[in-house]
């Protein structure tokens, strides 16, 4: 499921499969339309996995990014997930109506936190089913939020997000107490199948090393906003290396 060479290290890893890991996060509540724009180009320029924006922003991205090969995404129920289920659904709807392609969803935290995971698949499972009658092929991440959680609640929360349908699960909105842990990415790895379940790391990956960690941490997908710093280190490192 993964383009990553088996070998994940500095050596093995290009500029072009590190862009290709990161979803570039426009989010910030007082960012701009040229702010987006500028973010968007940026993406078009790096062939980023995708953009991550607002939801109001989504058809300004879809503009933008119309032929680069950069996926749309945006985010629903953000950054609580305290939303009922049925406006998650009417927010996927509509975000994948103005071109959204990829949703980061925030699943129900309170819920999952008073044991009531079979709430909490079921929400998943209807944003998950809604849009993919939509937008067959939808990629559908679910966000746990782990700085909130125990370890038994990621578990469980990675498990119903699996049951539900789900194509990742993601640990932080990056609007929390805490972001990607290399423990809580691990965690999740061991806790979904490989073969279905993805797991996207996000919050407070600003440099390189760190991405190459969470990587190797068992991430597929990387949020980020450092997206231009973090490739362009990749591409002096490999400049300076002394040749074979």
């Amino acid at each position: 499921m993964s383009s990553l060479p088996a070998d994940i290290s500095l050596d093995t890893l290009t500029p072009e499969a590190v862009a290709k890991t990161i979803d570039h996060a426009l989010l910030r509540p007082d960012m701009t339309v040229d702010e987006v724009v500028e973010g968007c180009r940026l993406c078009a320029r790096y062939k980023t996995a995708s953009v991550c924006v607002r939801p109001c922003d989504v058809r300004v991205a879809a503009g933008e990014l119309k032929g680069t090969g950069v996926a749309v995404g945006t985010v629903i129920g953000f950054p609580h997930g305290s939303s009922p289920a049925s406006v998650k659904v009417c927010e996927a709807l509509a975000a994948i109506d103005d071109g959204a392609e990829e949703l980061d969803m925030v699943l129900n935290i309170g819920r999952l936190k008073s044991g009531r995971t079979g709430e909490v698949r079921s929400e998943i499972s209807q944003v998950v089913r809604a849009a993919k009658e939509r937008l067959p092929g939808c990629c559908v991440k679910v966000i746990l939020e782990c700085s909130l959680l125990t370890d038994d609640e990621k578990v469980a929360a990675c498990r119903a997000a699996e049951d539900a349908g789900a194509d990742y699960v993601k640990t932080s909105t990056g609007f929390s107490s805490g972001g990607a842990t290399l423990a809580d990415l691990r965690l999740m790895r061991a806790s979904t199948d490989p073969a279905t379940t993805r797991v996207k790391a996000s919050g407070g990956i600003r440099t390189l090393d760190y991405l190459v960690e969470c990587l190797q941490a068992g991430a597929d997908r990387i949020g980020a906003s450092a997206t231009a710093a973090i490739v362009d280190d990749l591409r002096a490192r490999k400049a300076s290396a002394p040749s074979a």
